[in-house]
């Protein structure tokens, strides 16, 4: 077991620093079983497990394929998956909404003998936008949404400027793509297994109604794993553990910074005021990505508007900014093994010019 987790933290960057972390804190403070925010951990399991449900049963594609059977010019596709990949993100996360979309995207692609490198950027950068509307739509906005107990209504009012002027620009880039007609058929999807596709559904929405506090989140966790066991137990394997391993990493190395009083005291007092805490939040993102970026700034300030809004602006910006545009880059470059550089190019391009945008743009409603 320690050796699979060796070979995981090589592979995964994110995760062998936050292990670091946590360990080397560890030394000077013992870690306690209240620095894990187990809500988050749980909700997250359960989201991730309904979702892999969904894409084995299909449910995502087919809905997606139906959309798309209906256009047959090139910037119409775009702006149709774009706008898929938007609105799909809200509900199950950034990076489900690439991996359910982009190999589609890819199929149209060669069918119908076009290059998707700018469609598959415009992808990407709509699920991260898309999905910082909802508390559900990644991460960083899950575990916030938990740790300051904030408003729905609220929530929703924070991000709505963001996605809605992401929203738009979206729609003005798309203008990029040529407007040729192009032919493409992708074979229809059916689910195979209806009755337990709509067990599935419910599950969902159950899930969601813990995440927005109707429900008891342990119960809830009892539930979804019961029926996940009885209707395909081998989902189980499927979900992201490295993730969640990251989460609680990261929780013992904030917990043990939180008893460090001259170190708390010092970042506290350094992000204290709102505009600090939005652009570090920003700068700290491109670097570590968002999602360890919200953990540790929370841990420090208590500025959640801000620190929200940052997070998901500064999932634009350098591929591991968001770990969802990693996603779609494994996707491109499986496909398109000689341009690398090419898609890191015009991602950059790209994704400096609406982080810049957006984090000036907003930093005057601070």
């Amino acid at each position: 077991m320690l050796k699979q987790f060796i070979n995981k933290a090589k592979e995964d960057i994110v995760l062998l620093i936050s292990f670091i972390l946590a360990f080397t804190t560890s030394f000077i403070n013992f870690p306690k079983i209240e620095y894990i925010d187990f809500k988050v951990l749980i909700s997250l399991f359960n989201l991730i497990l309904i979702v892999e449900a969904f894409e084995r049963l299909k449910i995502l594609e087919m809905i997606s394929i139906k959309i798309l059977d209906k256009f047959n010019n090139e910037r119409a596709v775009s702006l149709a998956l774009i706008l898929i990949t938007f609105f799909l993100s809200m509900f199950v996360t950034n990076d489900v909404a690439l991996i359910t979309l982009v190999p589609i995207t890819l199929i149209i692609a060669k069918k119908s003998n076009i290059n998707p490198l700018e469609i598959i950027i415009f992808q990407t950068l709509s699920a991260n936008i898309g999905s910082s509307l909802t508390p559900m739509g990644n991460p960083q906005n899950l575990f916030l949404y938990s740790k300051f107990n904030i408003n729905t209504i609220e929530f929703i009012k924070t991000m709505l400027p963001f996605a809605s002027l992401g929203f738009l620009f979206l729609a003005i880039i798309n203008f990029i793509i040529p407007n040729k007609k192009i032919n493409f058929y992708i074979e229809e999807i059916k689910i195979k297994d209806t009755k337990k596709a709509l067990v599935f559904v419910a599950m969902f929405i159950i899930i969601l109604l813990s995440i927005f506090n109707v429900l008891n989140y342990k119960i809830v966790f009892i539930i979804t794993l019961v029926l996940t066991l009885l209707l395909d137990k081998t989902l189980l394997k499927e979900v992201d553990y490295t993730l969640l391993l990251t989460f609680i990493f990261f929780f013992i190395f904030i917990g043990n910074l939180s008893n460090f009083d001259i170190i708390k005291n010092t970042i506290s007092m350094f992000l204290n005021k709102e505009k600090l805490t939005y652009l570090s939040s920003i700068i700290l993102s491109q670097f570590i990505s968002n999602v360890p970026c919200a953990i540790f700034i929370s841990g420090f300030s208590k500025n959640y508007k801000e620190l929200l809004l940052g997070v998901n602006i500064g999932g634009m910006g350098t591929l591991i900014a968001s770990l969802a545009s990693v996603i779609s880059y494994k996707f491109y470059v499986e496909s398109y093994k000689n341009e690398k550089k090419k898609y890191l190019l015009k991602f950059s391009i790209y994704n400096f010019i609406f982080l810049v945008i957006f984090t000036v743009i907003f930093w005057f409603f601070i």
